[in-house]
């Protein structure tokens, strides 16, 4: 979501992964920085295995670890990051013994029934399952209690190193009125899932003889689904293309529920999964596809309803260097596309150079985003090109970047190895200008370029974040604020 420098300018200076100057930041806000923006796969400059070796290296070195353990709550139940905080679920069981709070962390991080399974898989997969600390076993006990016996059964898990009934003989839950039954035909093997979207179109497929009759009972699935709101919010999102394909009757309702706005802000949905929606519907040529990417249009400005609007005149710039290529290079175009709409903010690209680009902000905030994707050009990571390039006094100036910068300006004279400390200084001298200045870290990878008493360093891919720019202009401590709200 967000995360920012203190206000002090002194920090320590550091080096970046491109080899360039750079900042540290403080240890809570580095691991926040990950929780926010990491789906533990390969980056550019960093590995999936690094990523949780630096989970761990980071949760070492707090001397406050009950606020990771806040941080990761806040990042799976705010953000919908899953998998980061699984990693930090088994390093605080690892690191933190004898302690109460931990098994209620456990507890709570649990969102969904298959979380249990991925903390204990990821647990055992690095320190073996014997023994599996108690505060795993007591937390994840009491996270039974959250679930009925459809969520158990659609999360069983039987092909999982670690199965539901693993965790059940591993924890012995105690059952409760909703889960009890469940609990007991799990442990017997008689526990099946009941009435899912998954298991319906599997049946439809295995009963029919031949394709019409396939076509015709996935056709009545996805009716029982959509007409009776059997679908959850992403699985709808994720399918949208089947149900034109396979039951394009039903269009009218799948967007009704696309567009209602109870749904979309109890999904957590990542506002990029929109995009990656409406690239698929792209591929087909029909008045049904028409009508949904319309669709997501509307539920993707209804999931951002709560952009800040910022008075004055505002510059949006997108790093377009190669290492921002591929999923970096969307989500930045989306969040530049966002801003633009609603704050008709004057748009720079930037890599060995920078330049500007005039956006009609008029235009959709879908289609805006597709536009700036696509004009992609990649190169080196210049920062000093930014505020050479600037040619105007400037409010507020919103980065998106892997902050990953490493070349000095083309001006011999700047010699920063990749901060731009001193261009941003002769930016504001030009301009008489002393703009406050937003940096989105979309890798999550903890570097500070410039560290400015208004720069305020931001992470994340939710809507969420859009909150805390309402905010950090007059508290510098909004994050910390928030996190330090999750009770354990």
């Amino acid at each position: 979501m967000a995360r920012f420098n203190t206000k002090t300018v002194n920090r320590k200076v550091t080096v970046n992964r491109a080899g360039g100057k750079a900042y540290k930041t403080t240890t809570e806000l580095e691991l926040v920085s990950i929780l926010l923006t990491s789906f533990v796969k390969d980056q550019y400059y960093r590995n999936a295995s690094d990523t949780m070796d630096q989970v761990t290296n980071i949760i070492g070195g707090l001397k406050d670890k009950k606020f990771a353990g806040k941080a990761a709550i806040y990042a799976r139940t705010k953000f919908g990051m899953r998998s980061i905080t699984h990693v930090t679920a088994g390093e605080l069981a690892k690191q933190v013994k004898g302690q109460e709070w931990v098994k209620k962390f456990i507890e709570k991080v649990v969102y969904r029934p298959d979380d249990m399974m991925e903390i204990v898989s990821y647990y055992g997969s690095k320190y073996g399952l014997k023994p599996l600390p108690n505060s795993i076993k007591k937390g994840i006990a009491r996270a039974f209690d959250k679930f009925d016996g459809y969520q158990l059964g659609k999360y069983r898990g039987e092909s999982k190193d670690v199965s539901l009934v693993d965790l059940v003989n591993l924890v012995h839950p105690r059952p409760n009125r909703k889960n009890e039954e469940a609990l007991k035909q799990l442990v017997e093997g008689k526990l099946r899932s009941k009435d899912t979207w998954e298991k319906n179109l599997t049946q439809a497929g295995q009963k029919a003889k031949t394709d019409e009759e396939k076509a015709e009972l996935k056709a009545d699935v996805w009716k029982g689904l959509v007409k009776e709101r059997k679908i959850g919010y992403f699985a709808l999102l994720r399918n949208l293309r089947n149900i034109l394909e396979q039951a394009p009757d039903l269009i009218d309702d799948a967007i009704a529920l696309l567009t209602e706005e109870k749904l979309i802000k109890k999904s957590l949905v990542l506002p990029f999964r929109y995009l990656t929606a409406v690239r698929e519907i792209e591929k087909l040529n029909s008045t049904g596809a028409r009508k949904v990417i319309k669709a997501l249009n509307k539920a993707i400005d209804i999931s951002l309803n709560n952009v800040p609007k910022f008075e004055g005149e505002n510059l949006v710039v997108l790093d377009e260097s190669g290492s921002m290529e591929g999923q970096p290079q969307e989500i930045g175009s989306l969040f530049s596309a966002i801003l633009v709409k609603t704050n008709d903010c004057d748009f720079m690209k930037f890599q060995e150079d920078a330049r500007y680009m005039t956006l009609n902000s008029a235009d959709s905030t879908l289609t805006l985003a597709d536009k700036i994707a696509k004009d992609y050009r990649a190169g080196g990571t210049n920062f000093n090109a930014i505020f050479r390039k600037a040619n105007k006094k400037y409010d507020r100036i919103i980065i998106l970047s892997d902050m990953q910068g490493w070349m000095e300006d083309s001006y011999s004279y700047y010699g920063n190895g990749g901060s731009p400390n001193k261009s941003f200084a002769e930016y504001k001298k030009k301009y008489k200008a002393n703009p406050f200045v937003y940096s989105f870290d979309l890798q999550g990878y903890g570097d500070l370029m410039f560290p400015q008493e208004k720069v305020f360093c931001l992470a994340g891919f939710s809507d969420k974040v859009m909150d805390l720019m309402k905010i950090l202009e007059q508290d510098r401590q909004a994050l910390i604020n928030e996190i330090n709200k999750v009770e354990l």
